[in-house]
């Protein structure tokens, strides 16, 4: 049977009609939208007026976030914003690391099992004047059972002195720039990049595969995407080995889960050929609810945490600059097999230094592999200049640029990070469509709250946590940024042939609002509430969860 929709107003962002009353679904493909004498020539059918009073969008898509949140959620939150759970609850943000430290000692009591790691996320001691968390801190809260804290970034941990005890690092003589001494020359308890992270967090509750959830944990990343009106999701991270794959085939699978997740096989443990064998190979797996078959680098770290590899002149604060994640040569061999083959790659740039190298190393690529159409991505970019995007847009780059940092770190990049004049071009949303670069922007959720409406709202607006416009030159319109969250973030995933907009033939997938974004004031852009999603055709709505 033909279900048509009616609704207030249908956003469609297809050019050849951008708004409708009606739109049609069969067999959760969309026939069409538009009048509802335009619709009835589909055949049989019946009227649904569930969105009567609704705005419908063409469902979210979010090109960079992790399904790790929703198994982050377990952990003690440690984060400096109040926040919303899958299950609706808001935990209040913690405004001193000793009120970080009161909450993990809150948490320690509950536990019984004195073997019992102690986990935490979401720590960012720059809301802290930058005054680091240390194993001694730590000690405080226990000295006998292993803690770990992720920072915001994902790129550094803070544990105590039995995690690394556990660890093998609780020991003179460490010579690692991703492991800070203290006078002791023992670790201070700060632990910098996947590569020392990993052996540590194996003991403190972040498994080897820090980066995968599990099955809850997928479900309840699924109701954040409804609270968000998100129907197409990536993993931009995940080592995706067989029994993870196994089990997100199976939860994606089944009939109530709510989106499409697109997780893209990360860059760490093995060498390129191997990354790119594994990411080939699991091409044939991929199902309408879960695509396979990308890859993604992180070739450096955060800029908060002061791991962003910088060009001249470097950190504003005089900081040293950050630590590669991945070497030259290997950057090259990854992209060189990945064009060969006809896969996709999506670089992690922060520092402008890592954008360059990406430039660089894709240009020599392509003189050897001239593959048209190719969109590698880079993701985050955010320090990006003129002359960079330029190169990025005459070598058919796409970019997803991370809009949230304006609001929740632009006045520590303004005063501490890079300084006035980089923090004031930061995530060059403006310059980027200018230059014709097919551009998403990202919340990068965990480590900042999905919801693409606020991510828009962020472009938009460039607004900082204190009420600052930091870069006004680079805000976009509303149209703009509602175009980048929908068949912007599509098309870097090669998926704007399937989702993206309303339009005949692609997937009902639908952002269900009360309020029209396009109508309300652009401060407001972040407060139009989601009723719920369509995926699929299949109804989800925030109530239900």
């Amino acid at each position: 049977m033909i279900k048509i929709f009616k609704a207030k107003k249908i956003l469609t962002m297809n050019p050849a009609q951008p708004e409708a009353e009606y739109v049609a679904v069969r067999y959760g493909t969309i026939l069409g939208a538009g009048s509802l004498d335009a619709l009835k020539g589909w055949g049989e059918h019946e009227i649904d007026e569930t969105f009567a009073d609704k705005v419908i969008m063409p469902g979210f898509v979010e090109g960079h976030a992790h399904t790790m949140e929703g198994t982050l959620w377990r952990h003690v939150y440690c984060g400096y914003f109040d926040r919303m759970d899958p299950d609706g609850k808001i935990w209040p943000g913690i405004k001193s690391k000793e009120g970080v430290l009161e909450r993990l000692k809150e948490a320690e009591q509950q536990l019984d099992d004195p073997d019992t790691p102690l986990p935490g996320w979401q720590l960012d001691p720059i809301y802290f004047d930058n005054v680091r968390i240390t194993r001694q801190d730590l000690d405080e809260v226990s000295s006998t059972r292993p803690i770990g804290v992720l920072h915001a970034s994902g790129h550094i941990m803070n544990v105590n002195s039995k995690a690394l005890e556990l660890g093998g690092f609780l020991k003179p003589g460490l010579n690692h720039p991703g492991i800070p001494l203290g006078k002791d020359g023992l670790p201070e308890g700060e632990l910098r990049g996947p590569d020392v992270m990993t052996p540590v967090g194996i003991h403190v509750g972040f498994g080897r595969d820090m980066l995968d959830c599990d099955e809850r944990g997928l479900r309840d990343f699924g109701k954040l995407c409804v609270r968000a009106g998100v129907t197409t999701v990536t993993d931009l991270a995940a080592r995706l080995q067989e029994d993870s794959v196994d089990m997100m085939l199976r939860i994606t699978g089944e009939d109530r889960f709510p989106a499409c997740v697109v997780p893209l096989r990360f860059f760490h443990g093995l060498t390129p050929k191997e990354l790119v064998d594994h990411a080939e190979s699991l091409l044939g797996q991929s199902t309408q609810r879960l695509r396979l078959g990308r890859i993604k680098i992180v070739s450096d770290g955060s800029i908060q945490g002061f791991t962003a590899r910088m060009r001249a002149p470097g950190y504003y604060n005089g900081a040293p600059n950050g630590l590669w994640y991945v070497a030259p040569d290997q950057m090259a061999e990854i992209y060189d097999l990945a064009l060969e083959r006809g896969l996709q790659v999506h670089t992690h740039t922060n520092g402008d230094e890592a954008t360059q190298l990406a430039i660089e190393t894709l240009e020599n690529a392509l003189k050897k592999h001239p593959v048209p159409n190719h969109r590698f991505t880079l993701q985050h970019c955010q320090l990006a200049d003129a002359a960079q995007l330029r190169r990025m847009a005459g070598l058919g780059m796409c970019v997803n640029f991370f809009s949230n940092h304006t609001f929740y770190w632009g006045d520590e990049h303004y005063r501490l990070t890079v300084g006035p004049e980089r923090a004031e071009r930061m995530n060059a949303c403006a310059s980027a469509l200018e230059n014709g670069i097919p551009m998403a922007i990202h919340s990068d959720a965990p480590i900042t709250p999905l919801g693409p409406l606020f991510t828009a709202w962020c472009a938009v607006n460039r607004i900082t946590a204190s009420g600052r416009v930091q870069g006004a030159h680079e805000r976009i319109s509303v149209e703009d940024a509602l175009r980048t969250i929908t068949l912007g973030a599509a098309y870097t995933l090669k998926m704007d042939g399937e989702v993206g907009s309303i339009e005949a033939g692609k997937r009902a997938d639908f952002a269900i609002l009360e309020d029209d974004p396009t109508t309300v004031d652009p401060m407001a852009l972040k407060d139009v509430p989601v009723w719920g999603t369509v995926q699929g055709g299949r109804i989800f709505s925030t109530a239900d969860l």
